[in-house]
């Protein structure tokens, strides 16, 4: 009997901690509302389905604030939670490949849906840095929710419309602010994860790591880097919010440029998660950023 019982106990551990770890960071967790569970990876398919839903389900982020969303660990827990809800969402299995451990602890198959299955394949894996692609994934959440959700069919769809008409007009806005600048040249001192923003609007992006934080930082690349900025008197350099500000820092004063930061939405600071800031304020801080990185004049 005691063999036995260190495992049993492993588990309920884990899945207290596991609960004590959303309850502090995820908004609605399970509740006696009647509502449909919906859990998903991580932010950008928690704020476009907290916008299309609303308070009509209990929505669960795995993706605890502030982690990196490429080497996230899921706990037992995270499986259990599984077994409660009525869809599961992510992004797609080269982003996030602990998702395909919970594809198939999912018990609904045909309620799991992987965003990244409604696009072409693309060379950035950031399907969602494109105004445009994320109409689509947009559009395919909500099918999702009415299919788990029927009832509010006509909920969804007027939220969808609405949030289609945000992105057009911010779409508008971009071209219209990038239109002229001084340089058409991004220097991301971080991962590639905005090449599909900069190609919708003719910029050329450099990035110092691959699609993963992983990547690797080595003295040849950052000193290509350094002078790469040199020679064509850049003026600006990005970085993200929850990197290191160390290597940003080393290429700003090797060059004599201002650091400004961009927002790749995978992952997102607690105080943004408390603000519940959505995928068009973030995108609106990245045009931000872009308009006075470039120097860009209004057209």
């Amino acid at each position: 009997m005691r063999k036995h019982l260190l495992p049993i106990l492993f588990l309920v551990v884990a899945g207290l901690i596991w609960w004590a770890s959303i309850s502090s960071t995820v908004r609605n967790p399970y509740t006696d509302n009647n509502n449909p569970v919906v859990v998903v990876s991580g932010y950008v398919p928690y704020t476009l389905t907290k916008q299309l839903a609303g308070d009509t389900v209990n929505l669960i982020m795995l993706l605890p604030p502030g982690a990196e969303p490429h080497a996230f660990e899921p706990t037992p827990g995270v499986l259990v939670s599984l077994k409660h809800a009525n869809a599961f969402i992510y992004v797609s299995n080269e982003l996030e490949p602990w998702a395909q451990e919970l594809v198939q602890a999912a018990d609904e198959k045909e309620n799991v849906l992987e965003l990244s299955s409604t696009l072409p394949i693309a060379q950035d894996p950031h399907i969602w840095m494109n105004l445009q692609n994320t109409k689509i994934l947009a559009g395919e959440i909500k099918k999702m929710l009415i299919k788990i959700n029927p009832g509010q069919q006509l909920f969804y769809t007027e939220n969808l419309k609405k949030f289609n008409e945000e992105i057009d007009a911010l779409d508008q806005e971009f071209k219209n602010s990038l239109a002229a600048c001084n340089s058409r040249e991004v220097v991301h001192v971080g991962h590639l994860a905005f090449k599909n923003l900069t190609d919708a609007y003719g910029l050329t992006l450099t990035a110092l790591s691959g699609t993963s934080h992983e990547g690797e930082h080595s003295a040849k690349k950052l000193a290509e880097l350094v002078e790469q900025i040199k020679g064509k008197h850049l003026s600006a350099i990005f970085t993200e919010e929850m990197l290191s500000s160390r290597l940003a820092k080393t290429v700003s004063q090797e060059t004599g440029t201002q650091v400004l930061p961009l927002y790749p939405i995978e992952h997102i600071s607690k105080k943004d998660f408390n603000a519940n800031v959505t995928y068009a304020q973030l995108m609106r801080r990245n045009l931000e950023s872009l308009v006075r990185g470039l120097k860009c004049q209004a057209s």
